[in-house]
């Protein structure tokens, strides 16, 4: 069984292992082998065809892994048909690479269990390209000593917090209050 630091480190290693740029060349890598990550970037020749920016990279929530996907998209395949269902295909290639390279990095399988929906955001930079960031949750199977981000809300525990540090604070007015009144 596999300490939480260890699938965090695993994990981790995992991403750097694809996320950069000529990871998918097998020699740019240190060990002589490919990795495709399923990104646009790394279809295609890198100097005869039009160069297309994607990336993605991971975020840890507690017992959740947020896999974060970014990448710059012409307008006109925003406007088609089918375009959600294309970022959420690219977010799980993204998911798939991260648990075969966990897999090849520590021989230990990773469980990565989808919550809720996909988050996607598309910003117009011109006339001609947009930027897309997209992001989805999963669940790290095996962290079971890790305590969820989302328990209790901000409010309540901030509220909680300002009356503890005000019930330490003197009873009545204090002997230097010199106002009139009660």
């Amino acid at each position: 069984m596999a300490t939480v630091l260890e699938i965090i480190q695993g994990i981790a290693q995992a991403a750097a292992n694809g996320a950069w740029d000529g990871a998918h060349s097998a020699d740019l890598q240190a060990d002589g082998k490919a990795r495709d990550a399923g990104l646009k970037r790394q279809d295609g020749h890198f100097i005869n065809d039009r160069r297309v920016m994607d990336g993605f990279g991971v975020k840890f929530h507690g017992p959740l892994l947020r896999v974060t996907y970014q990448a710059e998209i012409r307008i006109k395949d925003v406007k088609q048909n089918g375009f959600e269902n294309d970022v959420e295909a690219q977010i799980a290639e993204i998911v798939k690479f991260l648990k075969k390279e966990y897999k090849a990095i520590t021989g230990d399988t990773l469980t990565l269990t989808k919550e809720g929906d996909s988050h996607i955001l598309v910003q117009r930079i011109s006339n001609y390209r947009t930027d897309c960031q997209a992001h989805c949750d999963y669940r790290i199977g095996g962290l079971t000593d890790v305590v969820d981000v989302n328990e209790g809300t901000d409010d309540e525990r901030l509220d909680k917090a300002v009356r503890d540090w005000l019930s330490l604070g003197p009873k009545g007015r204090p002997k230097n209050d010199t106002r009139k009144g009660k």
